[in-house]
């Protein structure tokens, strides 16, 4: 069954409910005991920062009148990946609202895949801590492929952490 979802950009009145989704999927992921996102970490002013900034993109996706999940594009990445030719997309912030229909994740990355394609650039990329083999597993199942490790990528608040780099030709 395929995941008929609708997409639209985000604008800064949907900065309550994309914290909101990423505070849900933060704690989804601290109670199966994966170390990655925290309630709070991404809140508004994150959200909002990118919507006004016009350099990234956030999307939300509906299933009917319900938000389903969003993400976000960067059409650079340098903290993870340095300085990059133009070539790629960069997604960041898969987020899908616990209790939709299964499926859902795989048609949003689809359709961030689909954008990336649409803004002429040939590879989408993105970023998994590499201490979440579930969701290595993900996306390899998605048609990533792993290109790279970066074992100190700096956070918001200066710890480091190591991430998984994947990418996925786009045709």
């Amino acid at each position: 069954m395929t995941v008929q979802l609708a997409f639209r950009k985000a604008d800064e009145n949907d900065t309550a409910a994309l914290a909101d989704l990423y505070d849900g999927a933060a704690r989804w992921m601290l109670e199966r005991g994966i170390d990655q996102w925290k309630p709070g970490d991404k809140g508004e002013p994150h959200f909002r920062r990118l919507i006004t900034s016009g350099d990234e993109e956030v999307w939300l996706a509906h299933d009917g009148d319900e938000v389903a999940g969003a993400y976000e594009v960067w059409w650079d990445d340098e903290p993870a990946w340095g300085p990059q030719p133009p070539v790629a997309g960069y997604v960041h912030r898969l987020m899908v609202r616990r209790g939709v229909r299964p499926g859902t994740g795989r048609a949003m990355l689809a359709r961030a895949e689909r954008r990336i394609a649409e803004a002429g650039r040939a590879v989408c990329r993105l970023d998994c801590v590499s201490t979440n083999p579930r969701l290595r597993t993900y996306y390899e199942e998605a048609g990533y492929t792993l290109v790279g490790e970066l074992a100190g990528k700096v956070a918001a608040d200066g710890s480091t952490y190591g991430v998984l780099l994947l990418e996925k030709p786009l045709g």
